[in-house]
C-alpha cells in the first residue's frame, strides 16, 4: 500500500473547471488527511447565518456585543451542516479543541462561542458550519483528476482575507495564472 502524504494544515483550492455547485471557487482548509480519507472546512463560503443568529439558537440568554453580531458564519462543507467548528488563533481554554498547526486550533464546543460572542473568545477566528469530507483514496482521486491545487495554509488568508478574497489570493501565492490551467490530465 502506497503511503499517504498528508495535506493536513493546507489549503485545497479548487480548480477554475470545478463546476460542483457547493465546491466552485471555494477554498478548503485540510484538517485532517489520513489514509482513512480527510476532513476540510470549506473557509471562503458564507451561509445565511451571522453569529448573533447562531447564538440565539445555541444560548439564548448570552447577549452578543454589538461589534460581533453580524459576523458571517461560513457553509464549511456539505456533511453535518448543522455541527459547528470553529478555526482559531489560540488554544485557550476550552471544552473541545485540537491543535492543528502552530498557532491553528479547531474548537467543536459551544463554550467557544459564547466566549467569541461576548468578546472574550479568540482574537483571529472563523466559525463554519458543516464539513467536508473525503473517502479512503477519494482526495488523491481527485487531485489527480485535476479538481484542486493545493498550497500550505497561510494564517493570514485563513485569518484576515475578506471572505470574498480569499480564493484569489490562495491563488496567488501560486504565481500562476490558474485561468490559463487546462482541466486535462497529462500524463508523460
Amino acid at each position: 500500500m502506497t503511503e499517504v502524504k498528508s495535506l493536513q494544515n493546507h489549503l485545497l483550492i479548487a480548480m477554475p473547471s470545478l463546476d460542483d455547485p457547493y465546491f466552485e471557487r471555494s477554498l478548503t482548509y485540510i484538517c485532517e488527511h489520513n489514509e482513512e480519507g480527510a476532513m476540510g472546512i470549506v473557509i471562503n463560503q458564507p451561509s445565511s447565518m451571522n453569529l448573533k443568529e447562531l447564538l440565539e439558537q445555541t444560548d439564548k440568554a448570552l447577549e452578543v456585543v454589538a461589534h460581533k453580531q453580524d459576523d458571517i458564519i461560513l457553509a464549511g462543507g456539505p456533511v453535518n451542516q448543522e455541527r459547528g467548528f470553529v478555526l482559531h488563533s489560540d488554544q485557550g481554554q476550552w471544552a473541545s479543541s485540537l491543535t492543528l498547526a502552530d498557532n491553528i486550533v479547531i474548537t467543536t464546543s459551544k463554550d467557544i462561542l459564547t466566549a467569541i460572542g461576548s468578546n472574550s473568545g479568540p482574537e483571529k477566528s472563523v466559525i463554519a458550519l458543516g464539513y467536508a469530507g473525503w473517502t479512503a483514496g477519494q482526495l488523491e482521486q481527485e487531485l489527480q483528476d485535476n479538481a484542486w491545487l493545493t498550497i500550505e495554509a497561510d494564517p493570514e488568508i485563513l485569518f484576515n482575507t475578506p471572505i470574498h478574497k480569499k480564493w484569489q489570493a490562495a491563488v496567488n501565492k501560486l504565481g500562476i495564472d490558474v485561468w490559463q490551467l487546462t482541466p486535462d490530465v497529462g500524463h508523460a
